[in-house]
């Protein structure tokens, strides 16, 4: 009677447990986009700050309540963007400290000349401005929460030194946390967030009649971690159903599949070896019966083997689209790529990133253009916009991308056709890196088809990049 009873409760308990990744996944994939990530800093350490100087006004005369408008107006700018000509500890804390410095002066000045006409003196206001734009100018410490902290020292009265060094302490505080935050959390954003780049370690590679290419391909990205191995994978045919009722013919295609199998891992395992000598990287060898051109059979065995990439030949259809094959393994919570070799090179020291923005693809994208190339070259960024005026946003959004990364990078906004730039460039680099196009809309893809149905003359290797649906 209460079997039943546990039976939903523990499907109920699942359901939810599934439902709890799912909403985490969810979030990851929402705050590892830049923007997102600022915005949430900003609703989170702006006001813990605050809040924190504040209390410390509670407790210490040393910091006036007159300094709170400047303070979170300059905290904002630092957090909201780190990047920013205004967002150094040093510019933070030297501008408003010599705003509020040159208001004292400028007052000082004006009392002494006589001309502290009306409660606020116009003639002081006049001179702090003055004095701050000089200093700030002479000194590149241009910040505009210096205007306010001159101005403020106005109102001040007799606590003019009291407020300077309310000033100093507080605008310290607020710098020595950013520079934690910038320095630990954002600058390393990749490393803590992304999850290619603490993931896609174990690599499953189908093998077939052309894949030395793509396997070398694969073990090049493995071999990049220290926890990254290779899993060469390659299918033999099943024992023909119809001889099964004539015991000879069944044991005599039992035995050549067996004898199948034995030569496929024999050469898989010798294959392997020379892998592993000349990447570094373990190679495992793992053979199936079945049909080779099962991408179930294929993404069954990479859920075994623990891979969380797969690497596969590159196919089309008739139509020149993509075959069913990877279309199947396209349909999956697995990373893919898609691998057309150009020339069977086995190393590749320059690589071209083609992106449309600077989400979850494309930072997969550059982090594998990282692993596999040498650092002696930088990698190449690059998107394509339709009009001129679009060029700044392209830049910044570029910027953002590549910002999250520790390497060498060059990047290109150009005002052309995706196919035309390619074209005129491909061949300089040894690998291109696209994306799939399962990110975009039905509606999207029938009025631009994907970028890689226009590459098939292109003079590289190319990678096609899919994000696997994360569960």
């Amino acid at each position: 009677m209460l079997e039943p009873v546990r039976a939903r409760v523990r499907a109920l308990a699942d359901r939810i447990r599934r439902l709890e990744r799912r909403e985490l996944d969810a979030f990851v994939r929402w705050i590892e986009h830049t923007g997102n990530l600022l915005h949430l800093s900003v609703l989170v350490f702006v006001p813990l700050l605050i809040a924190v100087v504040t209390w410390l006004s509670n407790v210490t005369a040393a910091i006036s309540f007159l300094l709170f408008p400047p303070l979170a107006s300059g905290t904002y700018t630092l957090f909201a963007d780190p990047e920013g000509r205004y967002s150094t500890p040093t510019k933070f804390v030297g501008g408003m400290t010599v705003g509020a410095l040159c208001g004292w002066l400028a007052l000082a000045l004006a009392t002494s000349a006589g001309l502290n006409g009306g409660p606020i003196s116009a003639s002081g206001a006049a001179l702090s401005v003055f004095f701050t734009g000089a200093a700030t100018w002479a000194l590149d410490l241009e910040e505009p929460t210096a205007f306010s902290t001159a101005l403020l020292v106005l109102v001040t009265g007799n606590a003019k030194f009291a407020y300077v060094l309310g000033i100093v302490v507080s605008s310290t505080f607020v710098a020595a946390a950013f520079a934690i935050w910038r320095d630990r959390f954002y600058e390393e954003r990749a490393r803590y967030l992304y999850q290619t780049t603490n993931a896609d370690d174990h690599v499953l590679v189908p093998v077939g009649d052309d894949s030395e290419t793509v396997a070398r391909f694969a073990a090049e990205l493995a071999g990049a971690h220290e926890a990254g191995k290779v899993v060469l994978f390659d299918v033999v045919g099943a024992v023909p159903a119809g001889h099964s009722d004539l015991e000879s013919a069944a044991d005599e295609a039992a035995t050549a599949a067996e004898r199948a199998a034995s030569d496929a891992v024999h050469d898989l395992e010798s294959f392997a070896d020379d892998l592993q000598a000349e990447y570094d990287v373990p190679c495992e060898v793992v053979v199936a019966g079945g049909d080779r051109r099962s991408s179930g059979l294929v993404l069954q065995t990479a859920r075994r083997n623990n891979c969380d990439l797969i690497v596969a030949p590159y196919e089309e259809d008739d139509r020149g689209g993509l075959s069913s094959f990877i279309r199947g393994l396209f349909d999956s919570e697995i990373d893919v790529i898609a691998f057309r070799s150009n020339d069977g090179r086995r190393r590749w020291r320059r690589g071209l990133v083609a992106v449309r923005g600077s989400g979850d693809t494309a930072r997969t994208m550059v982090d594998f253009s990282l692993r596999l190339t040498e650092s002696a070259w930088p990698v190449s960024v690059a998107t394509c916009i339709d009009e001129e005026s679009r060029r700044r946003s392209a830049e910044n959004t570029l910027a953002d991308l590549v910002d999250a990364f520790s390497g060498r990078f060059e990047t290109h906004v150009v005002t052309e056709s995706v196919e035309a730039y390619l074209s005129r460039v491909a061949r300089r680099y040894d690998v291109l890196f696209v994306g799939s196009s399962t990110d975009r809309s039905a509606a999207s893809r029938f009025v631009s088809p994907p970028t890689f149905r226009k590459l098939s003359d292109l003079e590289t290797d190319v990678a096609i990049v899919h994000r696997g649906r994360h569960r």
